[in-house]
C-alpha cells in the first residue's frame, strides 16, 4: 500500500499553489516608499514587533513570509525586534483572548511614543471567526486604541506592505 501511494504521489507532483509571480520591481517600489516614509515621520528606519493575542496564526505565517527571500524586508531596513520597548508598531494578530488581554495591554505600555498599533487581519477587527467565544474579549481596539487595520483572512505579504505605507504616510 505503501509503495503504491508513493508512485501515485511520484506520478502526479505536489498538490499545491504555485508560488506568487515576482513583482520585483513594484516590490522594492512599495518598500522604498515604505522606507522613505519612516525616516521622514521618525528619523530612523521602522521597527515592527509581532504580538499574537490568540489568533490561529494564518496571519502569523503572512508576517513571517515578509522577512523570507521574496519580500526580505531586511534589505530595505525595515526589521522585526524581540522587545516591545525597541518598537515603532506594533502588528498585533487574532482576536484577544482573556489569557493575553493582560501580556497585550504591558506590551503597549512598554513601547515608546511615538507608537502605532495595526490589527491585523479579520479577527483582529472583530474577532472573526471566533467572535462569541467564551474564551474572548473580542477585537484589538477594545483592549488598545488601534491606529489602523489591515483587512483579510489572512492578509498578504504585500497588503501588509501597503498597510505599513498607508500608517507611516497618513497616520499621525
Amino acid at each position: 500500500m505503501t509503495f503504491k501511494l508513493l508512485l501515485r504521489n511520484l506520478a502526479h507532483g505536489p498538490l499545491t499553489e504555485p508560488a506568487p509571480a515576482a513583482d520585483d520591481a513594484a516590490l522594492a517600489e512599495l518598500a522604498a516608499r515604505l522606507n522613505k516614509g519612516a525616516r521622514t515621520r521618525l528619523g530612523r528606519t521602522l521597527s515592527i514587533r509581532q504580538i499574537d493575542a490568540g489568533s490561529c496564526n494564518g496571519c502569523e505565517l503572512e508576517i513571517h513570509a515578509l522577512n523570507n527571500v521574496l519580500y526580505d524586508l531586511e534589505r530595505f531596513g525595515l526589521r522585526f525586534v524581540a522587545s516591545p520597548r525597541h518598537a515603532d508598531v506594533l502588528f498585533v494578530t487574532g482576536p484577544v483572548t482573556k489569557n493575553m488581554r493582560e501580556a497585550l495591554e504591558r506590551t503597549y505600555q512598554a513601547t515608546p511614543d511615538p507608537k502605532w498599533v495595526v490589527a491585523v487581519g479579520d479577527c483582529a477587527r472583530d474577532g472573526g471567526v471566533f467572535a462569541g467565544s467564551a474564551a474572548c474579549i473580542g477585537a484589538v481596539s477594545a483592549v488598545v486604541p488601534v491606529d489602523l487595520h489591515i483587512p483579510g483572512c489572512p492578509p498578504s505579504p504585500t497588503a501588509l506592505l501597503r498597510g505599513l505605507l498607508a500608517l507611516v504616510e497618513t497616520v499621525k
